[in-house]
């Protein structure tokens, strides 16, 4: 366990996001107004890759099936069946380095 480098600061803007592969997972990493959040990638209702949805403030819309998930936390926001939480990792950033902890 320990802390991957994830990107610079610059690479994910604000309102951007940024897939990554992180040993051997699928991470979405997230600027939401300076802040960085990095969930799971892949939807767990039928396994899309959240990256190539559409951010919308802190929520990301599926884009098969337009489920909407809280990439500040996880949780699901909107979706028509109740599916379980996103897993979220920890994320720090070290002078213009954004770091993962896995």
């Amino acid at each position: 366990m320990g802390r991957i480098l994830a990107c610079r600061i610059d690479e994910v803007p604000n309102g951007k996001m940024k897939h990554l592969q992180i040993d051997g997972n699928d991470v979405l990493l997230a600027n939401i107004e300076g802040t960085y959040y990095a969930i799971s990638d892949i939807c767990n209702h039928a396994g899309a890759n959240l990256h190539e949805g559409k951010l919308n403030g802190n929520n990301i819309i599926c884009p098969w099936h337009k489920a909407v998930w809280d990439v500040t936390t996880g949780e699901l926001v909107q979706f028509p069946v109740r599916l379980r939480s996103l897993k979220v990792y920890k994320v720090s950033v070290d002078g213009d380095a954004v770091y993962i902890e896995v």
